[in-house]
């Protein structure tokens, strides 16, 4: 059976480095990994798409429209745009806390991570929003959102901590190894 996580996020945020680990967690399982990102003008601040699956019945590496069993959206509106990938039952884990994009301060619209949150918990079977700024204070670093989030999603049961901190072993700095650890048992 078949693995399908969409991660979704702006430049900058961790995202990549997310479907790395959440992929190498897979890999040292023993199972069969497909991964692609499509990053636009993520340097920017624009919309970054990872799409990790996992199985011995995957032959190609994007998830089709419908079929993922988890969004990790590390901002709330770009899950809202790939809300499209989740499959009926499916789960999204969702960042608390919004980056607008430069449209929005060019534009002067802006929109309201409540708002998006609402639209997802009207439409998704479960959504977990989760304060990484809370997190992030807490643990004394801004950058470990990823792991954060990638630690929210375990209560999925599509793969465990124990699994992710193996991964982060293999691909974070070790100066880096127990702060990323702590960020992923941050969420109990």
């Amino acid at each position: 059976m078949s693995k399908n996580i969409l991660i979704c996020g702006v430049g900058g945020q961790g995202t990549v480095l997310a479907a790395k680990v959440l992929s190498q967690a897979a890999l040292c399982n023993g199972e069969h990994v497909l991964s692609a990102e499509t990053i636009g003008m993520a340097q920017r601040g624009g919309s970054v798409v990872s799409h990790v699956r996992i199985g011995n019945d995957v032959f190609s590496p994007l998830i089709p429209k419908g079929q993922a069993d988890i969004i990790i959206a590390f901002e709330a509106a770009e899950a809202v745009r790939s809300f499209e990938y989740l499959k009926e039952g499916g789960m999204v884990i969702v960042n608390r806390n919004i980056v607008q994009p430069v449209t929005a301060s060019l534009t002067g619209k802006t929109f309201s991570t409540d708002e998006m949150i609402s639209f997802l918990e009207k439409n998704a079977s479960k959504v977990v929003a989760v304060d990484t700024e809370k997190a992030c204070k807490e643990l004394g670093s801004s950058k470990v959102v990823n792991m954060v989030l990638l630690g929210a999603a375990t209560q999925t049961g599509l793969f465990s901590k124990d699994d992710l901190k193996q991964a982060i072993k293999m691909l974070v700095k070790p100066e880096f190894y127990e702060l990323n650890v702590k960020a992923v048992d941050y969420i109990k």
